[in-house]
């Protein structure tokens, strides 16, 4: 008798509840019929692609990117100008040096629209034709390279250090030199190589 009675409790609790459900929903659609509708406001979409005229190793190109894109990604993915690297994004580790207007800048750390009037120079148009320049040439004697990663941050920078014409002595290479890193452990036959530049060779600026 006890469990019947149980069974019958359970089955008005159960009802009770659905009905209780079934009128709220039918409560809130009432109410969201009677309230008023704001007409729906289409926001226009807006783009934020830009035009920008980067000159790059002598060569205009004209480029559509949003204004947040760095130089190195233009370079790298609309250029297709891979020579500079992409290495801690950081600005630490000189991977993506490239010279603007002869001074060295790591890449990563500017905006291609900030260099519409700039002459940007890459590892690529460091070569006239099939000679290279002086400091490839430095290095490639100098064995200034082992993985070959770091090897274009490095040249450009080199040449950078050449056309600020601070560098005297091996300490002060090593000191100028310092934001560029070889994981490799080159750092022996680079400097060797800046050396041998700053000792006489000619056309070593750019």
């Amino acid at each position: 008798m006890r469990l019947r009675f149980k069974r019958r409790r359970f089955g008005q609790v159960a009802i009770a509840s659905t009905l209780a459900t079934m009128l709220e929903s039918f409560r809130s659609k009432a109410l969201a019929q009677s309230q008023p509708q704001s007409p729906s406001v289409q926001t226009p979409a807006i783009s934020n692609v830009v035009d920008v005229k980067l000159r790059v190793n002598g060569v205009e190109h004209a480029l559509k990117i949003e204004p947040r894109v760095t130089l190195l990604d233009a370079l790298r993915e609309r250029l297709d100008l891979t020579g500079s690297k992409k290495g801690c994004d950081h600005g630490q580790c000189g991977a993506c040096t490239v010279l603007i207007d002869g001074r060295r800048v790591n890449s990563c750390l500017t905006f291609a629209i900030m260099h519409t009037d700039s002459e940007i120079t890459t590892i690529e148009g460091l070569a006239k034709g099939d000679n290279l320049h002086p400091m490839q040439a430095a290095f490639v004697a100098h064995d200034g390279y082992q993985c070959g990663y770091c090897t274009p941050g490095q040249i450009c920078s080199a040449v950078g250090l050449v056309n600020e014409g601070q560098a005297k002595s091996d300490d002060e290479i090593r000191e100028l030199m310092s934001g560029n890193i070889c994981r490799c452990g080159a750092y022996p036959n680079i400097v060797a190589a800046v050396r041998d530049v700053l000792g006489g060779k000619k056309d070593a600026a750019v």
